[in-house]
This record gives structure tokens, C-alpha cells and sequence, in this order.
């Protein structure tokens, strides 16, 4: 016999009678966090990259954390978003560079890759809702890899950019589908778009189910174009002329040493109007900040919400007399902006802890209740830290790795620097090469802020900076440093280019738990021989 409807509702559970009765108020109750991750492109934050920023740093920075030491595996989009995207070092991603070829966006990340993303964990493990804005990866939407058509597991919604950040005239894949834009401000502009596509999102998501928005914006990478009402913006800004601005790179990589000082006057006007417009495209992302921030707000989500605000990679202008890129090892190309607030984030604070992009994904598992060890990740969760728990103990050191770019040909600009260097500039200062693959072991504990760098060229070439007494990486200290530290760190940095997950996790160098055996230099001298082999797919 059918239940009268009294007799239905005692049978009922409580939780699904919260729901009959109010389901509004009792999906709030009982929901777990929502979380925003706004990437930047190339904003850097040594050279000032976050002063325009003043709405993000009011709304973001001062209501949560802001981490002063947080860096990224390496300092080029595609392998830093791969990183970001998998919780992994790039020789456990295998995206060495922004080139298809490089397995950026290739059918073999495709195929190895994405399925264990985070964003597909949340999704299918977690029950999230998920949405996707912006640029992707480099080579996204290539036809040779699927097209604009390929949708990667994870996502409920899809809006991806066609290839590498344009503020006009690009194609959006809208749920695999291709979407053109022109050059109508109003209607085209990407970082506005992206912002008018996250509102429309949180008003009509469902209600039953925490999200993930990722909202990743052109800006502030080239071509550097502004809104037109910020383009007369910072009109007496340049860049910063620190203590490495246009002086000669002595005593390291050749790559740094071809660089051409002085710079050329056309060199330096050129450079400072990069750095201005950057500083512009970046109003456009405040304005996208404040207009998020308040939709959460009216929605009644912004108390149940991690906002994450951070960057791919960092920048140079100037420094040792490179023009304009990232791709270095020094920390401003790897350093970048991490701003984060959300549920029990005390305001105004400044966290020291060392912290990379490859901790984003499992702490935004860890927000989401996943269980970590059923991940193959090698970052660690940033909660114990964002919660502010006592007695953590955290990592002293990250791996840097990164697999330069070069043409078999010579640059056309510059053919007598012979084949293998590319992005050169009018007066033959070229930005990268083959040889430019280099992997770093930077520390940061309690009485070391060290940086030590192998590379893989005909010199096997070694940079080796203390960043307590030269913050700005000008005296490569390689041949004066005590044997001793440079014999642990050159094991510790076959270590981490072998690690997956737990074991890139063991402790540093000057840890209290670290064990070091000379012998096992020689047995692990294998390793020496694979390290920059296992980057290559």
C-alpha cells in the first residue's frame, strides 16, 4: 500500500528532510567550500607586477594571505599551467616547453595527463561543478591534437582560448564548439569577456553543488593591450632600475653572458613600454577581481568561498640586459604573486613558507575532502598553513627545472650566432637555446636562502647564489662555496629529478632529517645520466 504522507516523511532521513523543507538553507549547511583560481599570465611579483592591483590587494590580499615566497617549477607557461593542472614537477608531466612537440597540449598529455588533473578529480570524485575561462595551455586547440574541439575531462563548463593570450581577434572554444571575436571593446575585449562569463556562471550554476572556477586572463602578457580607458594610464611609470637593471650577467650561463651591455637605448624605451602597458592590461583584471568578489557577495558564497590568485610564471625587464621574457632561472622569473582568502583564513597576514604551484592542486583536493594519498602528486596541501595550524612541518626546498627552446636553423635576425638560440632580439640578444636546459635545488630554511643550478650544456655549467647576502643573484658564488654543501646539493638535485610524489617530499639538504652518503653518489651516478633524458618525450 501506498505511505500516507506523514508516515513518508518519518521515514525520511533528516538531512533529506532539510532538503524538502528549505533546500536553499540546508544546501549551504551542508556544503562543502566553493574555490576560485585566478591565473595571471607572466605577471611578475619581484619587479612590482602587483602594484597596480589595488582592488585585488584590498579585497584579496588583506582579507587572507599573501605568501612572499611562492615560486613555480618553471618559468614558462605551458609546463608551469601543466604543473599547476597535475600537482606535478615537469619531469613527472612531461610538458618540457610551449611547443606541441614539448607535449604542450599534445594527444600524450591528452591521453596521461588530464584525466588526473585536479579539476577532473574534483569532478568526478567530489561531485564539484566546474567551470573554465581564459587561456589554457600554449598549443590548445592545435589542429594535430584535436582541435578547439577537444573538451579535457574535468570541466562542466568550457571556455577556452584558442592557443597563446590575444585580447582580440581569437577564437574561444565554448564547450568544443568555436566562438570568433573581433576587436569591439564591449564585446571582445578577453579579460572582459572572461569576467562577464564568470558572472554569468555564478548566476546560473546550480544551487546543489559546491564549484571550482578556474578564470585564467591574457593579461599582463604580450601583445600588452589595454582597455582603451586605461591606455593613458602610468604614463610616468618605467621599469624598476634595481641593482641588476642593464648590467653584464659576468660569471654566468653563456646565455646570460651574450647579452649585449649596455642595452641599446631603442632596447630600454622599448622594455619600459612593455612594463607600462602590462601595468594597464592589469587594471582590466583588478576591475574582473571586484566585479567576482561582489557577485560572491550577493550571491550569499563569499563566505563559503577560497579565492587563490596567483600567476604562470614571473618576468624580466632589464635584468643582466635581457630585454623582455621569462624562461630564467633567477628569482624573478620564477617567483610569483599567491594571494589567497576563504573560510577560517585570518585577514592581513604574510606567510614565509616556501610554496609552489604544484601545492594549488592537492590543496584545493584537501579544501574539497579528497583523500591526497590516492593522488600521484608531488606537491603538498597549503590548508595546515591557510588554517594557520602550529608546528607544521614544511619543506626547505623545490625543484626548478626547465627544458630550453631553440630553432636547427640560426635566427634570421641574428645568424651569427650560429643554430640553436631563439626569441632573439633586433640587436642579437636572444632569450633562449637549446642548451638553456637547467634544473635548480632552491632552498629556503632557517639559516639558508640558496640557490644552486645545474646545466646541461658542454660545460655542465653551475650558477650557485646566497640570496641572503646577494638578493638580486649578481655573484655566482659556484667556485667559492663551501665542497661540502655543493656535493649535498648537487645529490639533492639528482634526488628531486628522480622524485615522484612522497619522495619529493623528503627533507632538504639542512633539515634536521636529512641523510646524506657520499657513496651513493657513485651508485646513483645513473641517475646524473637520466635527468634531463626523462624530460624528453
Amino acid at each position: 500500500p501506498a505511505m500516507s504522507p506523514a508516515a513518508l516523511l518519518r521515514a525520511l532521513p533528516l538531512a533529506a528532510l532539510l532538503l524538502l523543507l528549505s533546500p536553499a538553507r540546508a544546501a549551504r549547511q551542508a556544503r562543502r567550500p566553493n574555490v576560485v583560481l585566478i591565473l595571471t599570465d607572466d605577471q611578475d611579483v619581484c619587479l612590482g607586477g602587483m602594484t597596480p592591483l589595488k582592488k585585488t590587494n584590498a579585497l584579496i590580499a588583506q582579507m587572507g594571505i599573501t605568501f612572499i615566497n611562492a615560486y613555480v617549477p618553471s618559468a614558462l607557461c605551458c609546463p608551469s599551467r601543466a604543473s599547476i593542472l597535475t600537482g606535478k614537477y615537469p619531469h613527472n608531466h612531461h610538458v618540457v616547453n610551449n611547443t606541441l612537440e614539448g607535449n604542450c597540449s599534445s594527444k600524450l598529455w591528452q591521453k596521461i595527463q588530464e584525466p588526473y588533473t585536479f579539476p577532473a578529480l574534483l569532478k568526478a570524485m567530489c561531485g564539484y561543478q566546474t567551470f573554465f575561462a581564459g587561456k589554457y595551455l600554449n598549443e590548445y586547440g592545435a589542429e594535430d591534437a584535436g582541435g578547439v574541439g577537444h573538451v579535457p575531462p574535468g570541466w562542466s563548463f568550457w571556455y577556452a582560448l584558442e592557443k597563446n593570450s590575444k585580447y582580440y581577434n581569437y577564437t574561444l572554444s565554448v564547450n568544443g564548439k568555436a566562438r570568433r571575436h573581433g576587436e569591439n571593446y564591449s564585446v571582445d575585449y578577453l579579460t572582459d569577456v572572461l569576467a562577464n562569463m564568470s558572472l554569468d556562471f555564478l548566476e546560473y550554476k546550480s544551487n546543489f553543488e559546491p564549484f571550482f572556477m578556474m578564470i585564467s586572463t591574457p593579461a599582463p602578457h604580450s601583445p600588452w593591450t589595454p582597455a582603451p580607458q586605461y591606455m593613458k594610464s602610468f604614463q610616468n611609470v618605467s621599469a624598476p632600475r634595481n641593482s641588476n637593471f642593464n648590467i653584464h650577467g659576468k660569471n654566468k650561463h653563456w646565455l646570460i653572458r651574450q647579452a649585449k651591455t649596455p642595452m641599446t637605448n631603442s632596447s630600454i624605451q622599448f622594455l619600459d613600454d612593455a612594463y607600462r602597458k602590462r601595468w594597464q592590461t592589469l587594471l582590466s583584471v583588478d576591475d574582473l577581481i571586484e566585479k567576482l568578489v561582489k557577485k560572491l557577495e550577493v550571491n550569499g558564497e563569499l563566505d563559503n568561498t577560497y579565492i587563490f590568485y596567483t600567476s604562470d610564471n614571473g618576468f624580466h625587464t632589464g635584468q643582466f640586459s635581457l630585454p623582455i621574457d621569462k624562461r630564467q632561472l633567477y628569482e624573478f622569473d620564477i617567483k610569483v604573486p599567491l594571494l589567497v582568502r576563504g573560510p577560517g583564513i585570518k585577514p592581513n597576514q604574510t606567510n614565509k613558507m616556501l610554496v609552489a604551484n604544484i601545492d594549488l592542486g592537492p590543496t584545493i583536493l584537501d579544501i574539497a575532502g579528497y583523500d591526497l594519498n590516492k593522488t600521484q602528486m608531488d606537491g603538498m596541501s597549503l590548508l595546515p598553513l591557510l588554517r594557520g595550524d602550529k608546528n607544521v612541518t614544511w619543506r626547505s626546498d623545490f625543484l626548478v627545472e626547465y627544458q630550453g627552446e631553440g630553432y636547427n636553423g640560426s635566427d634570421p635576425t641574428c645568424p651569427g650566432l650560429g643554430p640553436g638560440v631563439t626569441h632573439c632580439f633586433p640587436d642579437c640578444v636572444c632569450e633562449d637555446s637549446y642548451n638553456n636546459t637547467y634544473a635548480c635545488v632552491r632552498t629556503l630554511s632557517a639559516s639558508w636562502d640558496l640557490q644552486y643550478c645545474e646545466f646541461d650544456d658542454r660545460e655542465v655549467f653551475v650558477e650557485v647564489y646566497n640570496l641572503t647576502a646577494d638578493p638580486h643573484q649578481i655573484n655566482n658564488i659556484a667556485k667559492t662555496i663551501d665542497q661540502e654543501i655543493l656535493e649535498k646539493m648537487n645529490y639533492r638535485l639528482m634526488m628531486l629529478q628522480s622524485c615522484s610524489g612522497a619522495t619529493c617530499r623528503t627533507p632538504g639538504v639542512f633539515d634536521p632529517g636529512y641523510r646524506f652518503d657520499p657513496r651513493l653518489m657513485f651508485s646513483n651516478h645513473g641517475l646524473r645520466a637520466r635527468r634531463f633524458s626523462a624530460q624528453s618525450v
